[in-house]
């Protein structure tokens, strides 16, 4: 989108341990990353930390920056840059921090903040795998252009984010989540008890009875592959029940949207163990009363990281079809369909690009 842009946006990966600052220009890094600590429990603090943070980004540059955008975990009302509600990793921004406005009047720069997943949506869709989509169409002679995407996180919850029509939607209250929707295999709890980095670990241990307290889903993956001692069925049925609510929610997302879908995060370093399950309930059936067995979903479904599905999904089912009454013909694809891709940018830059490139969206087109 801004791929030779020369302005600087400067960035920040907000985490409750540690807060990373940098520079993007035309979409990629400019500098080494700043690490400075969170200290995430004190408001004063973490204020202090993310001015120096700033501080520091702007003393290496060689030109000031035209904005400051980043992703900041919510609740927030994040349209007007005021963080608050139950954080779970900034315990001192619960009451209310209009974190947006300090940052503009300390900086005097327009500045811009976000949900993470809803950036990683807008990095992959104007930098990432729609483009990619797109010119592979273009390159193959097809006019259909696709705008719509939804991003996935996978890792210490379930994080979503949604471009509708090539834009960013963040709902009428900042309130795009997927996390709260029900969790297929246990209707009773939420959808991120099943997907996340708590879900993996729990169910490995329902499953080997393993009490190691200092399990993690790599240990996981490892066990799955051989290459470290534990229960390999255990392992990989693990991430198998992950993948089948991960595909219930993918299910109903997309099928409420018609968008193509990317995954990013730490556990997708597993999705060779996650995407047979995950497939398999996008591509299930369900009845009608009638009695008719009909597919879950009206898209076909293709996974886009296999080459083969990849070309099924861009060549489509197109065929000549006559305009009645008349001697001419139309080219028509009745294949709905929609893909899965893993990010190929990973999450934390498909993010940055994302923030970067909504930051010069947001004042081109205040201009």
């Amino acid at each position: 989108m801004y791929r030779f842009d020369n302005r600087i946006v400067a960035t920040l990966d907000a985490g409750g341990t540690n807060l990373v600052f940098g520079a993007m220009r035309g979409c990629e890094y400019i500098i080494e990353p700043i690490t400075l600590p969170s200290r995430a429990n004190n408001l004063e603090l973490c204020l202090r930390s993310i001015v120096e943070g700033f501080t520091k980004v702007f003393s290496i540059l060689d030109e000031k920056p035209v904005a400051i955008s980043f992703a900041f975990p919510g609740p927030a009302d994040y349209a007007r840059g005021i963080i608050g509600g139950y954080l779970l990793n900034f315990p001192a921004f619960r009451d209310g921090v209009a974190l947006g406005p300090f940052l503009e009047e300390k900086f005097g720069l327009p500045v811009f903040i976000n949900n993470d997943g809803d950036l990683f949506a807008f990095g992959e869709a104007t930098g990432g795998i729609l483009p990619k989509i797109n010119k592979r169409i273009a390159d193959l002679g097809g006019d259909k252009v696709y705008k719509n995407l939804l991003g996935f996180t996978f890792g210490t919850g379930l994080g979503i984010g949604q471009v509708i029509n090539g834009q960013l939607n963040l709902g009428n209250n900042s309130c795009v989540e997927a996390c709260f929707l029900r969790n297929v295999s246990d209707p009773e709890y939420i959808a991120e008890d099943g997907v996340s980095i708590r879900a993996v670990i729990r169910e490995y241990k329902n499953i080997s009875g393993s009490q190691d307290e200092n399990l993690s889903p790599y240990d996981i993956f490892l066990i799955a592959e051989g290459r470290k001692e534990g229960n390999s069925y255990a392992a990989t049925e693990s991430f198998a029940r992950f993948g089948k609510i991960a595909g219930d929610v993918f299910a109903t997302a997309a099928s409420l949207t018609d968008s193509i879908i990317v995954v990013g995060g730490g556990v997708t370093g597993a999705m060779k163990y996650i995407k047979a399950a995950l497939l398999a309930e996008m591509r299930a059936t369900i009845q009608t009363m009638a009695g008719d067995t009909i597919p879950r979903m009206l898209l076909r479904v293709f996974d886009l990281d296999d080459e083969s599905d990849f070309g099924r999904f861009l060549t489509g089912d197109s065929r000549e079809i006559n305009i009645p009454e008349s001697h001419r013909t139309l080219v028509y694809d009745p294949m709905k369909r929609t893909g899965i891709a893993t990010s190929e940018l990973g999450a934390s830059k498909a993010i940055s690009i994302g923030a970067y490139n909504y930051a010069l969206s947001q004042i081109d087109n205040m201009n």
